[in-house]
């Protein structure tokens, strides 16, 4: 039992994107700690092989964002492209969370989510991020099509 749910979180954790730093340009200087910046991330999506996304957020900077303390504003934009071809390993649920990291101590994370838009055969993105307490409706989206000679598998 223990071994079959150990595997199963490994699973998980295997699936899970994980972020390739792109670029980043400083916005505010700071004295002191690390200046204010934008930051770009792609992230190439774990249940579609052939489809990467761009995410650029705001990172805060000075003493408490080198010390990992400040919480980074909700500001994200996405873009997600096909990058090679595209293929499913597994059927898709409709709507997933691809992505989720923190950005903030403790109480915020940033999300990107897929959701299939099987009536155009489309991929559709958004990126936003919430709070434990209150969430911001800002947000972005973006759409990959898929050929319609491969149609998406979904779970059914």
């Amino acid at each position: 039992m223990k071994t079959a749910l150990f595997a199963a979180c490994l699973g998980v954790l295997s699936a899970a994107a994980s972020a390739e730093p792109i670029g980043e340009v400083d916005t505010v200087f700071k004295l002191i700690g690390p200046d204010h910046k934008i930051v770009v991330d792609a992230y190439d999506d774990p249940g579609v092989k052939g489809v990467t996304c761009y995410v650029s957020r705001a990172k805060t900077g000075g003493i408490k964002g080198g010390l990992g303390l400040a919480e980074d504003k909700s500001d994200a934009s996405i873009a997600c492209r096909q990058t090679g071809p595209i293929s499913f390993p597994r059927p898709l649920p409709q709507q997933e969370d691809m992505f989720s990291e923190r950005i903030s101590l403790v109480f915020k994370r940033l999300h990107v989510v897929r959701m299939v838009d099987a009536a155009r055969n489309t991929l559709v993105y958004l990126t936003y991020s919430d709070r434990v307490i209150e969430g911001s409706p800002q947000n972005a989206v973006t759409a990959v099509p898929v050929d319609r000679a491969t149609p998406i598998p979904l779970k059914r």
